[in-house]
């Protein structure tokens, strides 16, 4: 078992929580460059265990490593249940490395209530990481409600826009409201457990361990039910269309550090990866299903692009790009083949580096010309040649230019998408077109050009902590995008295991010594 190799070194529980610790800290702290400096120090070591696990992460391999398993409340079946596979490490280092360019951009940005901020930034952190490495669904449903309190004071806080109150209630309300369906599936699901193990295991009739769970048939009329009560959890979260309309005011009014995470950790389309999809495999293949969610994917890639390609505000342009590229990911996992589920998860990653990149660049042009609006900008290339450079490179790997991580992971999900049906494929491509159309107008509107005249004289280019953050993006963008092989090798064991449990011939249930070792 693979989980051995940690034996003894609860390692990912102290990436879960150190930056809640590192929080309380910062709380005893009254200088705001030691709060500074501490935050920073904090997310760096957290980054440094985050990229520990990675190290040691067995690739092309199913297994659920890192485990640790605690029983929490036994009587209901709940535990303290933690690992990693190649669905979710992934996401852990990401985690951890966009909480550290986080900091490094609020470090002269954010100049009122420094300390509150990065203390709920550190715990934002705690939060987002507990989704990725819970597989007990009641621990996992713990750390999504949970993740609404630090968002919520973050947009309503420090939000630049004169709605940010209401697009932080919009964005609460919303969550909590798919929430409550989430809530009632995982409900259904320990049901199904109880009277399936009243009858086979009466040592142990509750649990809502994922593994435990995806040893027990669950009747194909049920799987219905539940899949569409889960489905409407993780849609309001990514946010899937038609159910996006707080996203938009949420990236728009909050902070460019929320915007980061909101726009890079793909939570909502993850928990279809790692719950919806394995646990209800005939619910998810079924027809209807699979038409309907994929059908919504596509008006999601169309309405976003074309969404953005009106838009005059480079931040609402964004969002809608957000929604755009969601789409992309929503028609990979409902292929439901080996291809477009790869190119998902890898899509899922590559936002991480291109669309927070996008956000960071968004919150330079504001810290230049306060607004992002179109109107205050014009031939800046001539002015911030560097910043011009980064916006290129980022907005580049967002339209899925090759040799960049963005065409690695689209280029799989169109391959997944013509392998399902040819016309998901071709209106897929409509997408990528627009997605081009948008970005390549707004870059020459704004930086190319004679020099608009609101361009500020003595606008400065990228100063060294934003050159850190525009860097360190811009190697990943690449890295990914003329090396994949690293990344795609973490995930194949567990997309492979998924494709396989997705594509038996009838589901039936694992010996619950295969369950710890994939699906």
């Amino acid at each position: 078992m693979i989980e051995e190799l940690t034996a003894g070194f609860p390692i990912l529980s102290c990436i879960l929580f150190l930056p809640v610790v590192g929080a309380a800290v910062l709380w005893l702290l009254d200088d705001e460059d030691m709060v500074r400096t501490s935050a920073l120090t904090i997310a760096l070591v957290e980054f440094a265990l985050s990229v520990f696990v990675l190290l040691r992460f067995v690739p092309e391999s199913a297994a659920m490593q890192f485990t640790e398993r605690v029983r929490w409340i036994p009587a209901l079946g709940i535990s303290y249940h933690l690992a990693v596979d190649g669905i979710s490490v992934l996401f852990v280092g990401l985690t951890a490395f966009l909480t550290v360019l986080v900091v490094i951009y609020s470090w002269d940005t954010i100049r009122h209530q420094v300390k509150l901020y990065l203390m709920c930034v550190l715990a934002l952190e705690t939060t987002t990481m507990g989704i990725f490495v819970s597989l007990d669904l009641i621990l996992f449903f713990v750390f999504w409600e949970l993740m609404l309190i630090p968002s919520y004071f973050l947009i309503k806080l420090w939000g630049g826009g004169a709605e940010r109150h209401y697009a932080a209630l919009k964005f609460v309300v919303y969550t909590l409201l798919g929430s409550v369906f989430m809530l009632v599936g995982i409900a259904l699901l320990n049901i199904n457990f109880h009277e399936w193990a009243s009858l086979h295991h009466p040592d142990q009739i509750y649990s809502f361990d994922l593994l435990e769970l995806l040893t027990v048939p669950i009747p194909i009329s049920q799987q219905m039910v539940i899949f569409w009560l889960m489905f409407m959890g993780f849609a309001f979260k990514a946010p899937v269309f038609p159910f996006h309309t707080w996203l938009p005011d949420a990236l728009l009014e909050g902070p460019i550090g929320m915007a980061v995470v909101l726009a890079g950790l793909k939570v909502g389309t993850f928990g279809f990866m790692r719950f919806s999809i394995p646990l209800l495999p005939d619910a998810s293949k079924n027809e209807t299903v699979v038409m309907v969610v994929v059908v919504l994917g596509l008006c999601a890639i169309l309405y976003g692009a074309w969404m953005a390609l009106v838009q005059a505000d480079f931040r609402r342009l964004l969002a809608y790009s957000s929604i755009s590229h969601l789409g992309f990911v929503v028609v990979g996992l409902f292929a439901l083949n080996y291809q477009g589920l790869q190119g998902s998860l890898l899509t899922m990653i590559n936002l991480g580096f291109s669309t927070a990149g996008l956000f960071f660049i968004a919150g330079f042009l504001y810290s230049r010309q306060q607004t992002t609006q179109l109107s205050a900008f014009g031939g800046m290339a001539k002015q911030a040649p560097r910043l011009a450079t980064f916006l290129l490179i980022l907005g580049l790997a967002s339209i899925g230019l090759p040799g960049t991580n963005g065409f690695v992971g689209e280029f799989l999900i169109l391959l997944g998408a013509f392998e399902a049906k040819w016309w998901f494929g071709v209106i897929a491509v409509l997408g990528v077109i627009f997605g081009a159309a948008y970005f390549l107008w707004y870059y020459e509107r704004s930086m190319m050009g004679p020099l608009g005249h609101a361009v500020k004289g003595t606008m400065s280019d990228l100063q060294l902590r934003e050159m850190v953050i525009a860097v360190s993006l811009s190697v990943m963008i690449f890295w990914i995008g003329l090396y994949p092989s690293p990344f795609l090798r973490i995930m194949n064991g567990s997309v492979q295991a998924l494709f396989d449990r997705l594509h038996q011939e009838k589901t039936v249930a694992l010996d619950s010594s295969q369950a710890g070792q994939g699906y």
